[in-house]
């Protein structure tokens, strides 16, 4: 079995806290964690499935680590891979940019051939637009983390995401083998 590559970029640590969340979730055995700074595009191509983790700046910014790499991201072939994506952002101060991030980056890489899975709902959030939101499905292209808002929420959604993106993934064992934490 082949592991997911999961890659994220964080400046104050929100985004590498979630990251290695999840991983304690999916397990060690499955995911092997890059942050985004330190990778090149080979690094991205070795891996079939993918989970990429991308925090929303200020008003609609891409996060600096990512920034840097979006040349290289734009280049990459996604054709056959599958790739999950989580973004954080703040929906009530930047609720016209939430997630925008997350979406700006799905784009991307569908438009290179990624299979997307892990789409999350978009109920129970209060946010004016995002580019991450699916128009007119009520799902956003990957899972929501406000850990500025809605903390007390994030341990329950990651629980909810994993154990959908495992059985999405094929994972072995599926839903069944991902850790309820109460982190």
């Amino acid at each position: 079995m082949s592991k997911i590559g999961l890659f994220f970029g964080s400046d104050e640590g929100n985004t590498e806290g979630v990251a290695q969340r999840i991983v304690a979730r999916l397990g060690e055995d499955r995911v092997e964690i890059h942050d985004i700074a330190d990778v090149t595009q080979l690094e991205i191509a070795d891996y079939d499935q993918l989970i990429f983790g991308i925090p929303t700046w200020d008003f609609g910014q891409i996060q600096s680590d990512w920034e840097d790499f979006w040349e290289d991201v734009q280049e990459i072939d996604f054709t056959g891979k599958t790739v999950a994506l989580f973004g954080l952002g703040d929906q009530f101060g930047y609720g016209d940019y939430f997630l925008d991030a997350m979406g700006m980056l799905h784009d991307v890489i569908v438009a290179n051939g990624a299979n997307i899975i892990g789409h999350w709902p978009t109920e129970g959030y209060d946010f004016e637009a995002s580019k991450a939101e699916v128009e007119g499905q009520g799902i956003f292209v990957g899972l929501a983390i406000d850990e500025d808002q809605q903390e007390e929420m994030t341990a329950k959604r990651l629980n909810e995401w994993c154990r959908q993106i495992a059985d999405e993934f094929g994972l072995e064992g599926g839903a069944d083998g991902v850790e309820q934490l109460e982190d």
